[in-house]
């Protein structure tokens, strides 16, 4: 098969070859060149040892004890080819604590190499020269049926390392593959082996799982598999909760497609552990309505924000996601109706959540709504919304735009306070809109110079047309914001 492999590679590859070795690339992606998707990461195996791979290259780093050298590539601009890592074929022993190998040798054997690996697809090596793959575990079928199996007996894979459990529910997630009723069996008998993970460990393979392009899928395995109980127990609680109303699912459904359709819009990770969380207290605060027929939730944002917190910090999150993914699950419940709500409501709520933060809550909002069951992200009364917030967020047309204040004019014209400074200042806005360029503190310093000394009544009329113009100005740029929503 001929790929398109990036000169970088090829040249590492190359190398290695000419100096006798045997060189492939191996893993992931080798998976991917036959998917058609971009490599994430290159890697190379190869025959030579650490100190044969060291010798042949200009930079190199050695920092671990699986034999794995870094190439360095000072000449790309492309993160994933800034380093290649270069692996000798290698043995393993066996695995007492459940993730690591307790001693690794070197192997002269692709094949050796090949037997250790996690998945089938993952399997396949690949020969830049004679452009060959090397398959010796049905990975080209396995990816061309869209099967995630183990290499060998999966009871076997998942006890030398238990963190392959969740990649493969990470990887289905990721691709679109199944995971093969045999893989899914064992997963099932092994869950326990988790529990020798780090939760560093189990947080990255999780944030994977929901930056994929289908996290709800990743969502329903892990319940189906019974593994929440090592990420985030408290979303079983949600499964079964009638909500009504609006609603269409429970709780634990409306979760899952909120956080689905937060993938869909490709919403970064803080907004989408948000989607993910935000009724995450609904259980606890469920109560009849006075009519009997309906549900309340009252609060429900607040305990949500406590539940949160705790979650993401169990998993070890850093503080700034934890921080904005808490704010967003505690304000997601903004008051929205525009018929009745004023501009100084926007303004507050921006100020609750944060300005850098106010989007992503609206996004959160639409994902909500998604997640009912009602097929519309953007309904007039959230345009409507959207457009007071940047109706709020807008810097007014006012004298503080100008390249000149109070104190310089009366510096510049020598004259005392008094309402001759406010009238200057609007007299100079008003010509300050009209042509911007006039905007510069020399142009500004010699009009004021000219304007102080016209009568009083004369500059009080300028100093009017200049309020009036403004507050024109403002009209045609609140008009421009909501034609762009298409609200009135």
């Amino acid at each position: 098969m001929n790929f398109s492999i990036p000169k970088e590679i090829k040249e590492v590859t190359e190398k290695l070859e000419k100096a006798g070795f045997e060189a492939f690339l191996v893993g992931g992606c080798v998976r991917d060149l036959i998917l058609g998707r971009d490599a994430k990461d290159w890697d190379v195996t190869t025959n030579a040892t650490p100190d044969e791979i060291i010798a042949l290259f200009t930079k190199t780093f050695y920092e671990n004890t699986f034999g794995t050298v870094g190439v360095v590539n000072e000449d790309t601009e492309m993160e994933n080819l800034k380093v290649v890592e270069v692996t000798p074929y290698r043995l393993e022993s066996t695995y007492t604590d459940k993730r690591h190998p307790d001693k690794v040798t070197f192997s002269q054997k692709l094949e050796d190499d090949l037997q250790r690996r996690d998945f089938s697809m993952n399997s396949l090596a690949y020969s830049v020269s004679k452009k060959e793959i090397v398959d010796l575990y049905n990975g080209e079928k396995d990816i061309k049926d869209k099967i995630i199996r183990t290499v060998g007996e999966p009871d076997k894979r998942f006890t030398e390392d238990a963190l392959r459990i969740l990649r493969a529910i990470r990887f289905s997630s990721e691709i679109g593959f199944d995971i093969s009723p045999e893989t899914e069996k064992s997963i099932l008998d092994n869950t326990s082996l988790l529990e020798n993970i780090s939760l560093e460990r189990i947080r990255d393979e999780f944030t994977k799982m929901i930056l994929s392009p289908e996290p709800m899928k990743a969502l329903l395995s892990l319940r189906k598999l019974g593994l929440l109980s090592f990420i985030a127990p408290e979303l079983e609680k949600t499964v079964g909760i009638e909500q009504g109303g609006t609603h269409s699912y429970d709780v634990w459904e409306h979760l899952l497609r909120s956080l689905q359709h937060s993938a869909d819009k490709n919403y970064d990770l803080e907004t989408r552990l948000s989607a993910l969380f935000h009724d995450i207290s609904k259980p606890e605060s469920r109560r009849k309505g006075k009519g009997k027929k309906e549900w309340t939730f009252y609060g429900h944002e607040v305990l949500g924000a406590r539940e949160t917190k705790k979650i993401l910090t169990r998993l070890k999150y850093p503080n700034k996601i934890i921080e904005k993914v808490v704010n967003l699950v505690r304000w997601h419940m903004f008051f929205s109706d525009t018929g009745q709500i004023t501009l100084s409501a926007v303004r507050r709520m921006i100020v609750n959540v944060g300005k850098e933060n106010i989007w992503d809550l609206m996004n959160v909002r639409i994902c909500d709504r998604i997640g009912t069951g009602r097929p519309k992200e953007d309904p007039y009364r959230l345009r409507k919304y959207h457009s007071m917030i940047e109706e709020a967020l807008r810097d007014p047309i006012s004298v503080s735009m100008l390249k000149i204040d109070g104190k310089k004019i009366m510096e510049v014209a020598k004259i005392d306070p008094g309402p001759v400074v406010g009238f200057t200042l609007h007299a100079l806005l008003e010509e300050v809109l009209e042509d911007p360029t006039k905007n510069t503190e020399e142009y500004l310093e010699n009009k004021a110079k000219e304007l102080v000394k016209l009568p009083i009544e004369e500059l009080k009329s300028l100093g009017e047309s200049g309020k009036l113009t403004k507050e024109e100005a403002d009209e045609i740029e609140i008009k421009k914001i909501r034609k762009t929503h298409k609200v009135l």
